[in-house]
């Protein structure tokens, strides 16, 4: 009794700390926001020429050194968080949820507004460090997420209607410095030594169950590959690993797994499990084919062992956007 007392006492100070934190980094943006306004406001009136903001951070160092951290280059980019969100009230209140140092790295690296508000987003619920952040940037994330079709069975949506945020139609194992060829075993040996890496590239929101999670059914011993918990969808999420391409012979054995979960393994207040295949390369029309009459919330996925090349991501990105204008200006018409 009194030791839960004595941590309901120590969450009061967590919480607190938590809150004073979160209100000096609130002060900190707004700080900048208002530095960059003004410097913004100058320019555009032409009161102050672009030698100005560096007359103002020499100014400000020779005879304010106590206030530290406004160089010329930190003042510009002040003005360029300002300018990037001035016209977007949705995401002004947004960037003061995050730190600077997230904020810089959006606003830098991510030109369209949709790109810095997904991450903006995404910083905040899976609490990124500003590592982790970065690296899902040079991996695309935006682009493989708007361009994902994920092939699910009709009955994913039934019992996970929420299911299109937590996965996606490919992810990227770069992390794994994986060398051809290799089989399964490799695989899923790599993705469990670098499990830190690969719950980061999943979401947050998966915990690790174990790998080769045995299932008894009759007298015979089956092995999931990688078995997780998923938070959210208060499911189990069974992960099996294919070092070849997706064949439709996959959905079987993955659909046997998951009526063996819900059977034998699943709470009663959980949700039906959910099955992933990991496939190197998939062809969209054949996963559509063997999912259309699965009963299973069954999908496939396809990984890459590399970062991809963000500039063609991102002009397929370009033309499927392009379609979808013209095809609302024909239906205007």
């Amino acid at each position: 009794m009194i030791q839960q007392q004595f941590e309901e006492v120590a969450g009061l100070i967590k919480a607190a700390r938590s809150n004073a934190l979160k209100a000096i980094n609130r002060e900190m943006i707004d700080l900048y926001w208002n530095i960059g306004r003004y410097i913004s406001e100058r320019i555009e009136s032409a009161e102050w020429g672009q030698s100005v903001v560096e007359d103002l951070a020499g100014w400000l160092q020779s005879k304010q050194p106590e206030l530290k951290g406004f160089s010329g280059s930190n003042l510009w980019r002040m003005r360029q968080f300002y300018t990037a969100y001035r016209d977007f009230p949705i995401l002004a209140p947004l960037v003061r949820e995050i730190s600077w140092t997230h904020n810089l790295a959006i606003f830098s690296r991510c030109k369209a507004p949709e790109e810095r508000e997904f991450y903006i987003r995404l910083s905040k619920e899976e609490r990124y460090s500003k590592r982790e952040l970065e690296r899902q940037i040079s991996a695309g994330l935006f682009e493989r997420t708007m361009l994902g079709n994920a092939k699910l069975a009709p009955v994913v949506r039934e019992f996970h209607p929420e299911v299109a945020n937590a996965f996606r139609d490919s992810y990227i194992f770069d992390f794994l410095n994986l060398q051809e060829p290799y089989d399964e075993s490799d695989l899923q040996q790599g993705l469990v030594s670098q499990m830190r890496n690969f719950i980061l590239e999943l979401g947050k929101d998966f915990l690790f169950f174990g790998e080769q999670y045995k299932l008894q059914v009759g007298s015979s011993d089956f092995y999931i590959d990688l078995l997780f918990y998923h938070r959210s969808l208060q499911c189990l999420v069974a992960f099996e690993l294919k070092a070849d391409k997706f064949r439709p012979e996959h959905i079987g054995q993955l659909n046997f797994y998951l009526e063996a979960l819900d059977r034998d393994v699943k709470k009663a207040h959980e949700n039906p499990s959910i099955g992933i295949l990991l496939c190197k390369d998939k062809d969209n029309e054949v996963v559509e084919y063997s999912l259309s009459r699965s009963l299973s919330p069954t999908m496939v996925a396809e990984y890459r062992t590399r970062l991809p090349d963000k500039r063609m991501l991102r002009d397929k990105l370009h033309d499927i956007f392009s379609q979808i204008d013209e095809g609302d200006k024909n239906e205007k018409k």
